[in-house]
């Protein structure tokens, strides 16, 4: 009697599962590109609860639905190693500019990130704020995390924290050295932010008050970071004519902090300095070879993106943007900044001497509303309406717009941005937030790298000019993004990873958006999954917000 039982349970096996699919999905017929870096190769990839179940031939499995991804590449989806999204997350969760580039997973918080905070920050960023008509009403990462899971969001997030965040809430906005009293206060506040869950401490320091900030303070908050095993990222202090002595630091506060190093949107600024990427790329090598960990990202664009106000000497700000006002409305003060700003110096990162004239700089988004208008303009054709030079057209439209505008500056060499690029150790990011043509987003005129970084890389650098193989720029945008962020569970289509995975007409896929008209889609992005489940799916967004805020390794839960 019970060798019967047996057999019946042995032959009702098979039986009861075929009464369900085995898999949740099956993408079939697909050429995978793992994001090692290996050549593509034919096989099928299953997907259950989020995570990739099984890879092969998996021809007599069954799921809940099928994807024929024949003729089409199936890879990791893509990681933006910095993303500005903290804020439009909020206004757009679903983060159409960043799927439609096949991104599922972004890495943000250049120098200022969007917590902590306390009332004079807010203050101080209101205007921002205001901007996207929201509410900051959260004073720690852990709020602010717990506001993006409450409301969800269509990629997975993740952030640093800020070096220049972390010295606001200490110091201010003032141009002064740290005490030891409020060295440790800012100490403590990384640590804390670590164990809220930051994959590390990040720095801008172009742009005040960072750069108030010595390179033993830096020291000092990396090696809080690096306690929690976080990693140290940064704009240098300098990407033009002191670039070499910014390294330097930059090697010097990973060593010192034991701290790996991740150096953003690596380039050389200033067309003094055009041809230079070389001797940037044999320092960088060589402080590799001495044992230090550091790494860089690039957006792949000849042009960069920051506030109008970066043209103004650091001075100038001490204080924040009340007082830069202040001093733009003192002829005295705007004769000392326009003679420092036509003074070639090393003491700080001149953009006004790194290009031409006020023809290389392109209005992008504005906070008022009566300065629209001029979104999408050249610096030159401002001018020219206003009946100024350039240096007084930087210090009028920062008056009007208080501060608030952004503007991309064309101040890079081809050359030097392809072979950036292609450093082993370089990884893509877009520098820009999620963004989209509808809705209060569609506002704004950004740099079309917010649409376009990867997409652009696949379609220039990869089918166009042979500068990169698809498998070693899928790495880029993947394996090499994770391992940098210590992400050990994305990045890879391996069995057990999170089905974070993308699936594109190698031969279609391309960036749309131009200086000229930025808000426009990639197009080539057949299916994207984010933790399993399709944000973009027959070319189309879903909606769908599976995405998740991921906490870096120092995170404690409360």
């Amino acid at each position: 009697m019970l060798r019967h039982f047996s057999l019946l349970l042995a032959c009702a096996a098979p039986l009861c599962q075929a009464a369900g699919p085995s898999y949740d999905l099956i993408i079939r017929n697909g050429h995978l590109i793992d994001g090692s870096g290996s050549p593509w190769y034919a096989a099928d990839v299953a997907v259950k609860e989020g995570r990739i179940a099984a890879i092969g031939a998996l021809s007599h499995a069954s799921a809940t639905r099928v994807i024929d991804a024949h003729g089409l590449v199936v890879a990791p989806g893509f990681i933006d190693m910095l993303g500005q999204s903290e804020l439009t997350l909020l206004v757009d969760p679903r983060a159409p500019s960043k799927i439609f580039q096949g991104i599922t997973t972004e890495i943000t918080g250049e120098g200022e990130s969007v917590a902590p905070l306390n009332e004079t920050m807010v203050r101080e960023k209101r205007a921002s704020y205001d901007h996207y008509h929201l509410q900051a009403d959260w004073r720690t990462l852990a709020e602010y995390f717990a506001r993006l899971e409450r409301q969800g969001i269509g990629i997975n997030f993740a952030t640093y924290l800020g070096a220049t965040s972390v010295r606001e809430m200490v110091i201010g906005y003032a141009d002064r050295a740290a005490s030891e009293a409020e060295l440790r206060q800012m100490e403590d506040l990384v640590e804390q932010g670590m164990r809220e869950g930051a994959m590390g401490v990040s720095s801008a320091l172009e742009y005040p008050p960072a750069p108030y900030a010595s390179t033993q303070e830096l020291i000092a908050i990396a090696a809080a970071a690096a306690r929690h095993g976080g990693i140290y990222a940064t704009h240098m202090r300098d990407e033009g004519n002191a670039e070499m002595a910014a390294l330097e630091e930059t090697f010097r506060i990973g060593r010192e902090a034991r701290i790996p190093v991740e150096i953003f949107h690596l380039k050389t600024s200033g067309r003094q300095n055009w041809g230079s990427m070389p001797r940037v790329i044999e320092q960088i090598e060589q402080a590799r070879a001495q044992g230090i960990d550091v790494a860089a990202d690039t957006y792949a664009y000849t042009a960069w993106s920051n506030g109008l106000a970066a043209f103004t000497p650091p001075w100038a700000n001490d204080g924040g943007k009340a007082q830069l006002l202040r001093r733009l409305k003192d002829p005295a003060m705007r004769a000392r900044m326009r003679r420092d700003m036509t003074t070639p110096s090393e003491k700080w990162d001149n953009e006004w001497l790194e290009i031409e004239g006020p023809q290389d700089v392109l209005i992008c988004a504005v906070d008022h509303q009566e300065l629209r208008k001029y979104q999408g303009k050249r610096l030159s054709e401002v001018a020219s309406a206003w009946h100024e030079d350039g240096i007084d057209t930087i210090f009028d439209f920062l008056l009007k717009d208080e501060a608030g505008t952004s503007v991309a500056v064309f101040g890079m060499s081809e050359p030097d941005v392809a072979l950036g690029l292609q450093q082993p150790w370089v990884s893509v990011d877009n520098d820009d937030s999620a963004t989209s043509p509808q809705g209060p987003l569609g506002a704004d005129h950004p740099h079309p790298r917010a649409y376009g970084t990867f997409p652009r890389v696949l379609a220039k650098f990869v089918r166009e000019e042979r500068k990169l193989t698809l498998p070693d720029a899928i790495r880029k945008f993947t394996a090499l993004a994770a391992q940098r962020e210590h992400l050990a569970d994305r990045g890879l289509i391996k069995q057990g990873m999170w089905a974070d995975l993308v699936v594109f007409d190698p031969q279609l896929i391309h960036d749309v958006a131009t200086y000229e008209d930025p808000n426009r889609f990639s197009v080539g992005m057949v299916y994207v999954l984010v933790n399993g489940a399709p944000v973009i799916e027959l070319g189309r967004m879903t909606g769908a917000l599976p995405g998740k805020v991921l906490r870096g390794p120092g995170y404690t839960a409360p």
